[in-house]
Formats: C-alpha cells, structure tokens, sequence
C-alpha cells in the first residue's frame, strides 16, 4: 500500500458524526492524513487516521501457502484490542522483588507477570516488551486494604470470577463489581525515608550484628554506613532506644539484614550468636507487622535464628518496608491467591481525562500495586507506517474512507479477472472501529453488483448487520464466510486467547448466519499439543462447532514462532510440566510440528466431525502447514500468540 497523495478533507462529508478534529504528530508513512477523535466511550484514547488510499485490493506474497491470491483490508489496526492503562504513579513489581513507577518503567526492564489459565496462575519473571503514554477518561478502584488504583476503563484486573474491566465500553463485556476478589499480594509498602532514627537503626543493627558473627562481611551497607555516621554518633547509635520508633524498626533490620541476614528463597533469616540481639530482631519484625519464627532454638555458643514468614507478602513486605533492595528474590512458581483484604470497595468516575501509561509483556500482564493486571500484546503490522506495534496498533487506526468508491473503480477494471477476494485475513473487517465508519456495507455492496466471489474470515459479531447484504450477494456469487474457534474450553481461553470474544459467542453468530442459509466453515485454530488435542476436547468442540450448524472445521495444529515459543515454553513447565518432553520432541525442528501428527489431529478431528454430522472440508477449504523439513514461508496461519 502506498500512502502518498492522501486528500481527505474535514469537510468531504465522509465522516460519521460526533467527529472532532485532532492534531498529534502525524507519522512519516501517512502525509496529508486527516486525523480524528471521537468522543464516545467505546474509542476514548484513540485517534483515527482517515486516508484516501490509491488501492485496496491486493495481491498475496507468491511464497504464501494460502487459498487465495487476493485480498482487502479497509483497516489498518485494529479497534477490537483492548487498551489498558493505569496512573504513571503505579508502583510496578520488578522481578527483584523492587518495586518502579509505571510511568518510569522501558522496555527490556524485567517485572513480575503469571502463567497458567483462570485462576490457577503462578508468578514468574516477564520482560517488558513495549511502553507507551496516552490520556483517557479515568476511574478510581479502592480495594479494602486501602489499596487505590487509577485506570481507563477498559483495564482489566484479574478476579476470583475471571478477568473483569473496570468500566467497560462494551455490554457484553465483564465488568468489576463492589466485592469482587482480586488476586495478588495486596498493596505495597512504601520505601523507608532515610531519617536520623532510621539511620541509627541501621547502625546498630549493622555493629551490632557483625561484633556477634562469626565471618566479617563487606559490601554495600558498610558504605552506606560510612555516609550515615556524619549525622549520627556511634555511641546514640550503638545504645539500645527506649522507645525506638517505626522508622528505627525499619533501619535495624536493614542493618541486620546487612549483618547476619541472608534470603532464602522467600524466606529472610537473620543467624546470631546474641540472644538478647535476636529478641530484637523479632520485636523489629513484629512491629512492622512480620511474623516470625525460630525454628532452631539459641543455644550457649551456638547461633540461634530468626527468620520471616515462607510467603511472597513477607517477603515483599520485608524488603519494601526496610529498603533492603539487594536481598536475591525468587518467586517463580509461587502461586497467586485471592484475597479478602483485596475486595473491591469502591469504583468511582473520577470525571477527568488524565495522563495514563502501560506496557506490554511477555506473559500479557504485570503487578500493579500488589495486584495481577492486563495488559495489551505487540503487533508488527503498524511498523512500516512508522507506528509501534503495541499501544498504536490499538489505538491509532489507519481508515481507507474511500475505500468503498475505491473498489468499485477496480473491479470495473477491465484488468481486473474477477478472482476471488478474502477479507479478515490482516485485521479483522469486523472490528469495532467499523461499527462508527461502516465500510463494510459499501464493499460488500460494490462485490454484489459485479458478482465477484468473496470470503470473510472474522470473529466479531458484527457481521450480523449486514446480514442482508451478504444474502443479496451470496445470490448472484460465491460467499464464503469463516470462524475460528479452537477450544470451547474455558479455562484454555481465558488463558491463552484473552483478548478475543468467547468461543460461545462466535458459535452464535455462527448459528445467526447459518438459520439465514449459509455454509460457515470453522476454522479449528490453534490445537494445542496435550490440551486440547484429547479425543474428549477434539470431540467437545467438533460438537460444539456442529450444533451451531457450521458445515465444515478445518484443524490447524499449533506452531510456535520465535518469542512466542519461550513465552509458551515457559508457561508449560510452570503449568503441566509432565508435557515438556512431548512439547521438545514435537517442536525439535523448529515452529511446526511434524507431518505424522498434523496427518494424525486431520485423521481424528475427520472422525470426530463424521461423528457429529460434519461434513469434510473440500480440498480448497485445508490450510496445510509446512513440514521443518521445507522450507517455512511466511503464513497467515492463526497461532496462539
């Protein structure tokens, strides 16, 4: 596509109401673009590029291994993603254990994020993939800790009833709701200030702890002491306090930790042959709020031990609470709980469009002030218009407003065969954004009036509305129209697909669509090796597909590309380790599969289908994948990623 000589006019009378004019930097690859906002919900944050494009029907690659040649896409991004954003002051849990500002947090930072499906997640590393500021409508979240989260109402947190948005711009969308559950490890401490009672405290716990040890100890804290001793004598600092305050708690630890402390695991254990040192050391941490526990009783001239809690609240809590920031912290496979003190008390409208950040991972979330939150995946297809592939591909949606006059002036070409074009297959035709600028009616219009043969691959609903459209056609032409579904299970989507409509859902509009007289073909897309590859989901989902009336499923077998392999890789050996062996054979060679067990899901998902009374796909309709041993071209394959 070639974005020169772009005219449309403010005034052309082309746009849909309630349109405002914009004017943020213009990307390099779209000159002369009229650039729009609206003020609804459903596309608060978002900016619509509205170009007049010299084509728009296009030719696939020759090296695509696909059935078709043709193609249209009137969108260039996709309003169906979700935005998520959240308070740049959001503290943001790093994979250390430390905590960042969201607005201060850049790509490659390593954070905490989780994996599994639902509710049964644990905590593992992620690095940070893309970062990106924008302004929407804000709203408030109070949890019954205390805890106060400022978001956009399409951030999704998750919750003991699945992931829930704030304030959704969609109906059909689930919304949080006062005394829902969030899960996490609640909110978290501040840092200490460096006070004078802090500072003492963190001498004495530093002196005193090395005059009881066994083996010396340099590093960091003897410097920070060094800079402490210009404020505070040694002897204040050696002198046990009266009544020592929170703050003198905090640095005592810090210096004992700097002493005779070390992490084990989750776990802080402080090891002295000082009883009365030890005794401190437990007030410490029960004052702050820590349990504590000495499993090892102190003996005469033996060290005795202090240690903290076996959790990941302590052991944030501890490390938030007292500064230390250099204890080694390992959280993988930790499993995350819902918690009451994590209730939602209150959601508020704040009424105000305030500055918002988010970023994008490799597990697709992150922890936001002790709770597990959404996030959006990358994309690459903006990256040519000089747009990023995360936040952009979202929220700033390159429109062909001509596109309907466009196609009707090529398929009058006298060039032009008359082949059969494919829509759906880039972004989805059927995205939110067409709901306001209602391309679709106009190409579907023009394909009717030249009896040009067409496919629709897409999973949005809205194709429903031009249900009558596609009737008028599908008389004179050949209309082909597909979903993709591959599992009904809904632990698998929630997990693996959570930005997409629910597999229910797309199995209605395919029932709609097949009552009006089509033939939908379904599109079995990713199986997943071990998970959904049972007879019993195979079998589940054929039925599912069949009874929504669909006439055909086509299975197309998951391959893992690079980055999505170590995402999913990772995901597997914290959720069902025992399909790791399974998943190192099948995937030796490279993303695909081998043939035999492509040849294998084909030969049971046939049978399955036989069962259901499916009936086989025609050699047009299956999507081969290659074989490791070919080679591999790019694919327009559905993955999981």
């Amino acid at each position: 596509m070639r974005w020169s000589n772009l005219s449309a006019h403010a005034d052309d009378g082309s746009l849909p109401d309630r349109a405002a004019s914009a004017a943020p930097p213009l990307p390099l690859a779209l000159p002369g673009a009229t650039v729009r906002t609206f003020d609804t919900p459903g596309f608060a944050g978002m900016t619509f590029y509205e170009i007049r494009a010299k084509s728009l029907i296009n030719r696939v690659p020759g090296a695509s291994r696909v059935p078709f040649e043709w193609t249209v896409n009137p969108y260039r991004g996709c309003s169906h993603a979700c935005t998520y954003c959240l308070s740049g002051d959001t503290p943001i849990l790093l994979a250390g254990g430390s905590t960042r500002r969201l607005a201060e947090i850049r790509p490659g930072d390593s954070v905490m994020g989780t994996m599994g499906a639902g509710p049964h997640r644990r905590y593992v590393p992620t690095t940070v993939l893309d970062h990106w500021a924008t302004s929407k409508p804000s709203f408030r979240v109070t949890l019954s800790d205390g805890t106060r989260l400022v978001s956009s109402g399409d951030h999704r947190f998750l919750t003991d009833r699945g992931w829930r948005y704030v304030s959704p711009s969609e109906p059909h969308q689930p919304t949080l709701a006062i005394g829902d559950l969030m899960f996490g490890v609640g909110h978290f401490a501040e840092s200490p200030k460096e006070s004078p009672d802090y500072q003492s405290g963190f001498l004495c716990g530093l002196l005193r702890g090395d005059a009881a040890s066994r083996a010396a100890r340099e590093g960091d804290a003897w410097i920070r002491a060094d800079s402490y001793l210009d404020d505070v004598s040694l002897p204040d600092a050696l002198r046990w306090p009266e009544a020592p305050s929170g703050e003198w708690y905090k640095g005592f630890l810090a210096g004992a930790f700097g002493a005779v402390g070390r992490s084990e695991r989750l776990a802080v254990a402080f090891e002295s042959t000082d009883r009365i040192y030890l005794r401190w050391i437990t007030e410490a941490l029960t004052h702050l709020g820590l349990t504590s526990r000495t499993p090892v009783p102190c003996r005469a001239g033996r060290p005795g031990r202090v240690e903290t809690g076996r959790d990941l609240w302590s052991a944030l809590r501890f490390r938030h609470l007292t500064g230390v920031l250099d204890a080694p912290l390992d959280a993988s496979g930790v499993g995350v709980r819902a918690d009451r003190r994590l209730a939602v008390a209150d959601i508020e409208d704040l009424g105000l469009t305030l500055p918002l950040f988010d970023i994008s991972t490799g597990t697709g979330d992150f922890i936001a002030d002790g709770v597990v939150s959404h996030n959006c995946f990358a994309r690459g297809t903006h990256k040519y218009l000089d747009l990023d592939p995360g936040h952009d591909f979202d929220s700033r949606i390159v429109v062909k407003v001509n596109a309907g006059d466009l196609i009707r002036r090529e398929l009058a070409a006298a060039r032009w065969s008359g082949a059969p074009i494919a829509m759906g297959t880039n972004v989805d035709v059927y995205q939110r954004a067409e709901g306001r600028y209602r391309l679709m009616p106009e190409i579907l219009a023009a394909l009717r009036d030249h009896a040009n043969p067409f496919s629709i691959l897409t999973k949005g609903t809205l194709i429903l509305r031009d249900l009558e459209l596609l009737t008028q056609a599908a008389a004179v032409t050949d209309v082909s129209l597909a979903f993709s579904v591959g599992f009904v299970d809904e632990q698998v989507w929630r997990s693996a697909e959570p930005g997409t409509p629910s597999p229910r859902r797309r199995l209605d509009a395919v029932r709609r669509l097949t009552d009006a007289g089509f033939s939908i073909g379904v599109l079995l897309a990713p199986i997943l090796p071990g998970l959904t590859d049972t007879e019993e989901s195979l079998d589940e989902t054929v039925a599912a597909i069949a009874a929504a009336g669909a006439t055909s499923v086509t299975p197309i077998p998951l391959h893992l590309r690079p980055g999505a392999k170590e995402w999913y890789a990772a995901w597997l050996a914290q959720e069902h380790p025992h399909l790791v062996p399974r998943y190192r054979e099948l995937f030796a060679d490279g993303a695909y599969s081998p043939r035999t067990y492509q040849d294998e899901l084909s030969a049971r998902v046939r049978m399955a289908a036989r069962r259901h009374g499916l009936h086989r796909p025609t050699p047009a309709q299956i999507r081969t994948v290659p074989t490791p041993e070919s080679p591999i071209p790019q694919s327009s394959q559905l993955t999981l990623l």
